[in-house]
């Protein structure tokens, strides 16, 4: 299967991506859990939005490097996300999907990027400290500026609707259904 190589800042370049596409992504990544995102509202986000990748994530960051950056649930994130997409953003990358109030937010502008809970370590590996906003929210808070290197990521949503986590849960609740009728 072919892997498509992304570069921040996104363009139009991610609305040809299809659920399910294979993408590892190099650059400027910010990472935004729950309190950064309400600290972004009232203060304004501290970096350009076009084009950026929203990393759901609260890194452990010592001595200016990355140790371990998995992913924290996206879904947390599922009435937060909004006002970035409405600026520019194009990419969130996660895990465990989001909801169709963000699937249909991303239509036609942006992607939902999956990456593989557990793997912390793999993450910080491809990864490299560039810089911090709101650090008085603490370390798993505040938005680190993350350089990626070719961080191996599947399209989760992408910008036509297609959510392979929806998919997946449909066919597991027809599954579950035709077991035990």
């Amino acid at each position: 299967m072919k892997v498509i190589a992304l570069h921040t800042p996104l363009g139009e370049e991610v609305l040809t991506l299809c659920a399910g596409d294979r993408v590892t992504l190099s650059g400027l990544v910010y990472t935004a859990r729950d309190e950064a995102h309400l600290m972004m509202e009232e203060r304004g986000i501290p970096f350009d939005p076009r084009g950026a990748a929203i990393y759901h994530c609260g890194p452990i960051i010592i001595n200016g490097k990355v140790v371990a950056a998995g992913p924290t649930t996206s879904a947390r994130m599922n009435n937060l996300s909004g006002p970035l997409l409405d600026h520019g953003v194009r990419a969130l990358i996660g895990k465990g999907g989001m909801g169709l109030t963000v699937r249909e937010q991303l239509r036609g502008r942006g992607v939902y990027l999956a990456f593989t809970g557990g793997c912390a370590a793999l993450a910080a590996s491809r990864m490299k400290h560039q810089g911090v906003f709101y650090e008085e929210l603490g370390m798993a808070e505040a938005v680190w500026v993350l350089e990626f290197d070719k961080l191996p990521l599947v399209v989760g949503i992408d910008s036509m609707g297609n959510d392979i986590f929806h998919d997946v849960s449909c066919k597991a609740k027809l599954q579950f259904e035709s077991l035990f009728k």
